[in-house]
This record gives structure tokens, C-alpha cells and sequence, in this order.
């Protein structure tokens, strides 16, 4: 049995390593998605990248016998989640047609912001203090410095920097149902199937019903990046940060999550040769710094 909030151990050198691991894997995804667009549309990929993650998922309930189709009164939290995460799909593919892979990881990590300011308002319990609401702050400000930059770049650009905005705000909401539905009691794996299975089923003829080129060519490089982004981004580092939440201080996990728009970006710069402008250095550093201070808690005070 996993252990409670309060006997869950703070980070070793090993939890310390996974999150690493698990942040690059995350900040290179969408570098991965650029890589394969030439021979894949965008939203087929999106919708590809959800049914192989649902096929691993749906393989591993069956091995570790998680029941996913019983009757929990989760299906209408459930549905709602998935249409939300699709959503996000959508709006992060059709963006990254628009805009850099680089800028859109940072736009897309004002996330966990919105959610902390959302369980303020809608989760009884859950205030933010004065450090946390700096890093709302200092999030908000690292947006607008970044749309700022954006308007010296091609007007397409913003388009996709909107979108990516969209996104974020599709993946609070998302996190904020889990959080207030009965959702919040169901397995970490029952809430990823419901939200790989409606994805999938609605982003492939979404694709389909834009128009899009679809599948040009099947090229090594392509199959390389759809398994990568549905097998090890969407599938097993999804079940490793779960295994990790059940382990290790929620708290001190999350801060990690700072460290994934700066690879996002790095690889962009490194891998797709990207512009990189001080101005968005500081919009990125700006949003990274929001997400350490939202994700801290107060000290007890010692007995």
C-alpha cells in the first residue's frame, strides 16, 4: 500500500534523478512533434500520439488488473475531463504550426499557475499565501514579456502563442475537474484512460475534418517521434510520475516542473535552431521562477 502524505519521504538522489529525466522527456516533446511535421500533420499526430499511449495504457491495466470500466460515478467528471484534454491537444498542435516549439512550452507551463489560482477560488481549503501569489505574479508578468517578444516576429507567431495560452488554460481546467469531481478518488490511471480514450477518438477526425495532409510519408523519423510522444511521454512517464506522487512529497516533486520550459526551450534553441532573444530568456525565467513559488509551502512550525 502506498504511503500516506505524512510518512511519504522527501527527495533522494534517486527521485531527484527521475524528475530530471522525466522534465527533459517532457520539455523535448514538442521538438519531437517539429522533428516528424513534415511527414505527419500536426493534429494526426496529436490524435496518433493518444491512441498508442491508450493501447499501453489499456495493456497495462489488463497485467496490473485495474479495473477502468466499472461503475464509480466518475463517467461524467470523466467525460468532461477528456473533452478538456483534447482540447489541450488541439490547441498545443495547432499551434506548434504557428509558433516555435521553444515558445510554446512556455506559454503551455503558465499552467500549473492557473490551476493554483483555480483551487484557490473553486477548491474549499486550498488558499494560496503571499509567496505563492508572487509567483502568479511573476508568471503572469513572464506571459506578457513573451507576447511582447512576439510581436517582432511574424504575425503567425502570435496566433500560435495564443493558442498556446488556450492550451494552458484547457490543462488547469482539466486538472481543476480531477481536483473538485469525484474524479479526485478514482486511480491515477482510470482519470489518464478517460482522457487518452476521448482524445483519441476526437483528435484523429478532427484532423481529418481540417483538411490537414495527414500521414506524407511514413519515415523512420516520424515513427521514432509518434512512439516517443505516445509510448514514453503520454504512457510511461505519466505511470512514473504517478509511482513518484505516491512516494515521495507531492510538494518537492512539483517544483521540478520549473525546470521543463527550460529544457522545452534549450532543445528548441539546440535541436531546431530557434531564435533565442533576451527577452525571452527573461519571459521563460520569469514563468519558471512563478512556478517554484506557487509549488512552495509554508514551514511548520517546529513543536
Amino acid at each position: 500500500m502506498p504511503p500516506s502524505s505524512a510518512t511519504r519521504a522527501p527527495l533522494d538522489v534517486s527521485a531527484a534523478s527521475l524528475m530530471l529525466l522525466l522534465t527533459f522527456a517532457w520539455g523535448f516533446t514538442h521538438v519531437a512533434t517539429k522533428l516528424a511535421a513534415a511527414d505527419v500533420s500536426y493534429v494526426l499526430q496529436s490524435g496518433i500520439r493518444q491512441a498508442i499511449a491508450l493501447a499501453c495504457l489499456l495493456g497495462w491495466a489488463q497485467w496490473r488488473h485495474i479495473p477502468l470500466f466499472a461503475r464509480d460515478g466518475t463517467w461524467w467528471a470523466g467525460l468532461v475531463s477528456g473533452l478538456l484534454f483534447a482540447g489541450e491537444m488541439f490547441f498545443i498542435y495547432v499551434g506548434l504550426e504557428y509558433t516555435g516549439a521553444s515558445r510554446m512550452v512556455v506559454f503551455i507551463y503558465f499552467a500549473p499557475v492557473l490551476t493554483a489560482v483555480g483551487v484557490h477560488l473553486f477548491v474549499p481549503g486550498e488558499r494560496l499565501n503571499r509567496w505563492q501569489w508572487l509567483g502568479v505574479l511573476a508568471s503572469f508578468a513572464g506571459i506578457l514579456v513573451a507576447f511582447g517578444e512576439g510581436f517582432f516576429a511574424a504575425p503567425a507567431v502570435l496566433f500560435g502563442d495564443i493558442c498556446g495560452v488556450l492550451a494552458a488554460i484547457m490543462w488547469a481546467a482539466t486538472t481543476l475537474v480531477v481536483r473538485a469531481t469525484r474524479l479526485t478518488h478514482a486511480t491515477a490511471t482510470k482519470v489518464l484512460f478517460y482522457q487518452l480514450a476521448v482524445s483519441a477518438v476526437l483528435l484523429i477526425p478532427a484532423s481529418l475534418a481540417m483538411g490537414e495532409a495527414g500521414i506524407v510519408r511514413l519515415s523512420a523519423l516520424a515513427i521514432a517521434s509518434l512512439l516517443y510522444q505516445g509510448a514514453v511521454v503520454s504512457f510511461a512517464t505519466y505511470l512514473v510520475w504517478f509511482w513518484l506522487l505516491t512516494r515521495y512529497l507531492a510538494g518537492r516533486l512539483s517544483v521540478f516542473s520549473f525546470l521543463t520550459p527550460l529544457f522545452g526551450v534549450a532543445c528548441g534553441v539546440l535541436v531546431l535552431g530557434e531564435p533565442l532573444r533576451p527577452a525571452f530568456v527573461f519571459a521563460g525565467l520569469l514563468v519558471a521562477i512563478g512556478i517554484v513559488l506557487v509549488n512552495r509551502r509554508p514551514q511548520k512550525p517546529r513543536q
